[in-house]
């Protein structure tokens, strides 16, 4: 145990000798937080859409109150009035405006005769969001504007009635379970595998060949510091970043005691995994290539940013085996749900298997020798 714990002073003694190196590894997901965060998720407010009305009946009227009205309360969009329809097509195509209503000529007549009262509305269907929103507030519009003016004693349609477990969950909620990984995850990889190659390169590991110390020795204690790098890394992220995003089951005495565990076991599995992958490799060149292609391959089938259920089955058997879904999991739970250690029993599970699994696998591989 003496002989590890050298190792693990030693490799910790340079870690925080390197404080851009810390840096590094702590910066990249909080600014992916803020930014991704707020790019992205949030309610769409102020687009521009035009309306043409050609009709200027009563009925039109209704249409123009409703558009003031959600400019007034939602402020989803903000209506842009025109006299020409295909200057408002045009707009649209431009990018002037994001959509355009147009009210047709004869629409109020239609509407008390009945005979099939029409709006049309212009999108921009390259920008699927934009459109799908503007679609779905267009509806809500249209919808109110067809309920009878006095409604009937006996509800004669089925009503649903959506119930909520949780508040509103803004999207930088949403990633910062993916932010506490990915966080980690950077860790491992510059503080234990780049850290790791480039000492193989230097010969730093020849100094151990002639000491009594064992493999297995070594390995332990390569591996038991990259966690302990990584743990840091995991609390720092995830105080700041419930601090950053507003999350405050953090203060729960059993929320904190389940992130340690779910850290220290993702640190632990992340670590190994690494070592696995990095245990052979020679080149300081390799690492630093695999990087990206890693980050690709762990972080985003991993369900931190879009549902895994929307994957195609290959996608989705990669995010079975992957430790980054069991360790989102997990975070998610606890930060957003405020689950009790239940929930995150089988994220505990697999991440101590796949830990495991790795390291049985990486330490014979691991060469005592020049």
């Amino acid at each position: 145990m003496n002989r590890i714990m050298a190792i693990v002073e030693r490799e910790m003694r340079k870690f925080f000798r390197s404080p851009a190196l810390m840096m590094a590894s702590m910066i990249f997901p909080l600014v992916q937080l803020i930014v991704l965060g707020n790019a992205f998720g949030g309610k769409i407010k102020d687009a521009k859409l035009g309306l043409v009305d050609q009709d200027g009946g009563t009925q039109a009227l209704k249409i123009r109150q409703a558009f003031d009205s959600v400019r007034a309360n939602m402020r989803t969009f903000l209506p842009v009035y025109y006299t020409n329809d295909k200057q408002a097509m045009e707009d649209v195509r431009n990018g002037k405006i994001q959509g355009a209503v147009i009210i047709p000529p004869q629409y109020s007549r239609r509407v008390y005769e009945q005979d099939q009262p029409r709006i049309a509305l212009v999108v921009d269907n390259t920008d699927n969001f934009m459109s799908s929103t503007l679609e779905g507030e267009l509806a809500d519009i249209t919808n109110a504007l067809n309920q009878p003016n006095v409604e009937p004693r006996v509800l004669q349609q089925t009503v649903l009635q959506i119930v909520e477990l949780y508040p509103y969950i803004e999207y930088m909620k949403y990633l910062l379970p993916g932010s506490i990984a990915l966080a980690m995850f950077v860790s491992v990889m510059i503080g234990g595998g780049m850290l790791y190659i480039d000492d193989k390169a230097r010969g730093v590991h020849e100094g151990y060949l002639v000491t009594p110390i064992t493999k297995t020795e070594l390995v332990f204690g390569l591996n038991t510091a990259g966690a302990i790098k990584a743990v840091l890394t995991g609390v720092v992220i995830t105080i700041i970043g419930s601090l950053l995003s507003g999350v405050s089951t953090l203060l729960n005495p059993f929320t904190m005691l389940g992130l340690l565990i779910m850290i220290l076991l993702t640190s632990i599995a992340f670590n190994t995994m690494m070592f696995l992958l990095m245990v052979r490799v020679e080149d300081p060149l390799v690492p630093r290539a695999i990087f990206g292609i890693l980050n690709t391959l762990l972080f985003f089938p991993s369900g931190s940013i879009y549902p895994i259920q929307a994957f195609p089955f290959w996608l989705r058997a990669i995010a079975k085996i992957d430790p980054f879904t069991y360790a989102i999991h997990g975070f998610k739970a606890l930060l957003l749900k405020e689950a009790g250690f239940s929930a995150i029993v089988p994220d505990m599970i697999y991440l101590s298997l796949f830990a495991g699994i790795t390291l049985s696998i990486a330490t014979p591989l691991f060469k005592r020798t020049l």
